[in-house]
């Protein structure tokens, strides 16, 4: 009895089905697991849970959505699968050969009559204005405002015609100024390609920077074996950042004005595809690929030529400071002087204030500064794939991580930057402006005055422009969704090739999930279920593929049904 007894107790817990909490703590989670599989098979692993419904059977579904991620410190997968689709954007627009196609849309019937109805009470609104039948016009007025959103689910683009007449404001004067060189000018052709030279179509690769603010600080850097600069001005006293921090602001409406420009000196409508990334000193600069060939000498003429003002009220010296700011009157319903009681003048009132002034400079001029020499590339060869690498290499990076400090002199550069960028002004609505004592545009008692959220003024982003990729309208004629459907094109038509059909899913409504689902599943068997369907999916293209070869990989009399998936190349993922 006792050796029997003493066997028990001997034998350890783990093999009689018992584990303690440490050891259960110890084993993996199904969570982890999840994610694991997911980074493996590069999926999704943030996936937003949905709801499929069958209208033909009725039969509701859950499934998982990527999150669409554009950060790859969020989601590497869903930021990959961007890069790769501005890949493809960029690699199809850049040196077309013939016009993109652009299919014109012939108005549907329901258009054109809710149009002719709109114009009718555009008139009749008018009329009962005219009669001060105020109670008639507040109607037609309501009645418009249904029409017009009627038409948008119609699919109806454009400006409607506004019922409330607004003033025209006192046109600033276009005379070029004095302390810029000539701009070239040629007639614009309703052309977007580029001219062939002996048989070659060359594009344009370049890049473009902000003007300088000081000396820069250089720095040894033992990979490039080089000295490179880390940012920091020498004199931080001397620094502009007062005219660094307005340059970043309105950085992306310079470059439009650029564009402009170019069309004009070149004598075609160009076409770009320009990705904006951050310098060392904090400054944005654009890496842009052009449609075409320009010459370096027109080049650096229209970019020494190019100058965006500014006709905003002035906000050099401020009114009111932090602590003592504009106070919201609630009876009044607008912002007041928080000692005197007297309300601000509005956004309108100050340019009105500014329309009466003849002789008056913009609040801001912006210019670029020297531009790197252009390079021309040909389509289809090693060198343009490598050049579209380059323009989207850090689009998915975070700006917090490329402008990361490596020493204290730089960090505190970025936080001087930073601090100017909270007392600049982003845009009319921006809470800034009543710093400067002025009420901005659509102000209500819930702006915080002299504080905007806008990404003008993060310190994560210093100032970097919202949009990392500009691109013009007529670059490849389509949208990004229009190049992803092609993209899934493409594999189907792979796969209906070798006589693999994917099942129909456009009678599916799919809406995310609403709270309280009691049979939604947890996120993590979403996951699995996506990760399932990728590597079934990804077998199934790879034998497609490998049975389209003429020739495949090792084919000496081997059946194909034994020969291993060959693994695709990038730019063969990237088209699918």
């Amino acid at each position: 009895m006792d050796n029997a007894t003493n066997t028990v107790e001997s034998t350890p817990a783990a093999s009689l089905g018992r584990t303690t909490a440490a050891q259960r703590r110890a084993l993996p989670n199904l969570r982890d697991i999840a994610e694991s599989a997911a980074e493996k098979e590069g999926v999704c692993a943030r996936v937003l849970p949905m709801r499929a419904v069958d209208d033909r059977t009725g039969t509701i579904s859950y499934v998982g959505a990527p999150c669409k991620s554009r950060n790859e410190a969020v989601c590497p997968a869903c930021a990959k699968a961007f890069r790769h689709l501005r890949m493809d954007q960029c690699r199809e627009g850049w040196c077309l050969a013939a016009e993109p196609v652009d299919t014109p849309v012939e108005p549907t019937q329901a258009q054109r009559e809710l149009l002719t109805a709109r114009a009718e009470l555009f008139t009749q609104y008018h009329d009962a204005r005219r009669d001060d039948d105020h109670e008639l016009a507040e109607s037609i007025a309501a009645l418009v405002a249904d029409l017009d959103a009627e038409l948008r689910e119609l699919g109806v683009r454009g400006r409607f015609p506004t019922l409330h007449d607004k003033p025209r404001r006192k046109a600033k004067s276009t005379r070029r100024r004095q302390d810029v060189p000539n701009l070239p000018r040629r007639k614009v052709e309703k052309r977007t390609v580029g001219a062939v030279y002996n048989g070659y179509q060359p594009s344009t690769f370049l890049t473009l920077t902000l003007d300088g603010y000081g000396a820069i600080n250089y720095v040894y850097d033992p990979k490039a074996q080089k000295s490179v600069s880390d940012g920091s001005p020498v004199d931080p006293d001397s620094y502009d950042y007062t005219r660094a921090a307005r340059d970043i602001v309105h950085f992306a409406a310079l470059f439009d004005r650029w564009a402009q420009n170019l069309r004009r000196a070149v004598g075609w409508e160009v076409q770009y595809f320009a990705t904006v990334e951050p310098q060392k000193r904090g400054a944005p600069h654009l890496h842009i690929a052009i449609r075409g060939s320009v010459s370096n000498k027109l080049l650096k003429a229209v970019t020494a030529a190019t100058y965006r003002q500014i006709w905003w009220p002035h906000f050099d010296r401020p009114v009111y400071e932090t602590g003592h700011m504009p106070v919201w009157d609630y009876e009044a319903g607008l912002f007041c002087d928080p000692d005197t009681g007297e309300p601000l003048p509005t956004w309108d009132e100050a340019l009105d204030v500014m329309d009466s002034v003849d002789d008056l400079e913009p609040a801001h001029v912006v210019r670029f500064g020297q531009q790197s020499k252009p390079i021309q590339v040909i389509g289809g060869t090693d060198k343009a794939e490598h050049r579209v690498r380059y323009l989207t290499k850090y689009l998915t990076k975070d700006v917090a991580s490329l402008l990361e400090p490596g020493s204290r002199r730089v960090a505190e550069h970025y936080d001087r930057l930073h601090a100017e960028l909270c007392v600049t002004p982003c845009s009319p609505r921006c809470g800034v402006w009543l710093r400067y004592g002025i009420v901005p545009k659509g102000a209500t008692e819930k702006t915080q005055p002299g504080r905007c959220r806008g990404k003008a003024h993060r310190r994560d982003t210093l100032g970097l422009p919202g949009r990392r990729v500009l691109v013009s309208n007529k670059w490849t004629g389509k949208t990004l969704p229009d190049h992803k459907a092609e993209r899934a094109e493409f594999v189907r038509q792979q796969l209906a090739a070798v006589g693999i059909v994917k099942p129909d899913t456009s009678h599916l409504r799919v809406y995310p999930v609403p709270p309280g689902d009691p049979d939604a599943p947890p996120r993590e068997h979403l996951v699995i279920a996506l990760v399932a369907a990728r590597s079934k999916w990804r077998n199934e293209y790879n034998a497609a593929r490998l049975a389209l070869a003429e020739d495949p990989p090792g084919d000496l009399g081997v059946s194909r049904e034994t020969v291993v998936p060959q693994q695709i190349s990038t730019i063969q993922q990237s088209a699918a």
